[in-house]
């Protein structure tokens, strides 16, 4: 199991978890700020240039959910895990990743009052230590900057922590809206971390901080068969669907089940996904070979043509909370802007193939 510690930086999470470890049998202390400066360390400078936080890195996330998995086969127990999730994107992600892998994964956000926040930000008096490999301060202690970008300076020209964590607070604001909706919430206002960590140490033992329902989609470990369905409105706009447990916004669809037609495990998954049940067997538009790219295996994916939704059966739609967060029909130009690159050029020769009532072959996006 996984105890996620989240909230603003600067709210007391590797305190907070420091304290629990001792209250917890059989736990122990995973710090994913340890696996982003190990990142920064092996990655060019160019490629870190190009992001603004460890967080955005793809590896970084990948490398928080492996290093987690083998941890947990190594030492077993319980994981406390002390870290800033302000990306909803990155934080199901991330969940998504664990579930896959039957780790039940507890969050629990520490939510000081604001003015409380400030002040203990305002009390931190370590100087940022000078780190000539990266233009952000140390870390290694509680709340430490999880990005690379540049901040106020200190001393010694490198970005001060206490105004790194407070140009943080409106992201974090902003975040609550979605963190407060699965996390057990703590106020610790008044609370020191001994005090923080008491509580969470009996919201587990009394179940109050309950598992995180992301949707456990287990990982492909050979080629897969993938079937995705194409529904437009009456301006020939595309519905897309913002998935819990991977990056970027997708198709309805998903993986074909063993002797299942692929078309009829398109009408399945939309009907699953959007409670929509089409009366039409769809019409293929591509058929694309996505390569294998570690840890990824990649294999055939299919688009189909589901035709159109009027208003009222767009009204109908109904997502499954534990696997779509969101839906909506897009235009050619704002889907190059949500979906990742592969997705689109899929996405692309369809619509070009819907236009011309022909089918095509693709690998990796590119059409023969």
């Amino acid at each position: 199991m996984i105890v996620w510690i989240n909230g603003a930086f600067g709210a007391g999470k590797t305190a907070t978890a420091q304290e629990l470890i001792d209250l917890l049998p059989n736990s122990t202390l995973y710090d994913p700020e340890l696996i982003g400066d190990g990142v920064r360390r092996l990655l060019p400078p160019k490629r870190l240039a190009e992001v603004s936080d460890y967080q955005d890195l793809p590896m970084w996330r990948r490398l928080v959910v492996d290093t987690a998995a083998a941890m947990l086969a190594e030492v077993g127990g319980v994981l406390v895990v002390p870290m800033s999730l302000l990306c909803q994107e990155y934080r199901d992600e991330i969940f998504g990743g664990l579930a896959a892998r039957r780790i039940p994964v507890r969050q629990v956000l520490l939510r000081p009052d604001e003015t409380i926040l400030r002040a203990r930000i305002a009390a931190r008096e370590e100087p940022p230590a000078p780190r000539p490999d990266t233009d952000r301060p140390a870390s290694g202690t509680d709340e430490g900057p999880g990005g690379a970008g540049a901040g106020v300076e200190g001393p010694g020209g490198e970005p001060s922590r206490a105004q790194w964590s407070y140009d943080r607070i409106e992201p974090y604001r902003a975040a609550l809206e979605w963190l407060t909706r699965d996390a057990y919430t703590i106020d610790t206002s008044a609370l020191d971390p001994r005090g923080t960590a008491r509580l969470i140490a009996d919201a587990l033992r009394t179940g109050a901080a309950a598992v995180c329902e992301i949707v456990q989609t287990p990982e492909p470990t050979a080629e897969t068969l993938a079937a995705g369905v194409l529904l437009f409105d009456d301006e020939d706009r595309v519905l897309l669907v913002d998935p819990t447990y991977k990056p970027g916004w997708e198709f309805p669809g998903g993986v074909v089940e063993h002797g299942e037609a692929p078309a009829r495990a398109g009408m399945r998954e939309v009907a699953e996904e959007l409670g929509i049940e089409l009366d039409r067997v769809p019409r293929l538009l591509v058929a694309d070979w996505e390569p294998p790219r570690p840890p990824g295996y990649g294999g055939l994916r299919l688009l189909f043509d589901g035709g159109r939704l009027d208003r009222d059966e767009a009204g109908r739609v109904l997502l499954p909370g534990a696997e779509l967060r969101d839906w909506r029909f897009v235009g050619e130009q704002e889907a190059q802007r949500l979906l990742p690159p592969l997705r689109y050029e899929r996405l692309r020769w369809a619509l070009r193939a819907r236009e011309r009532g022909t089918a095509l072959y693709l690998e990796a996006g590119v059409p023969f």
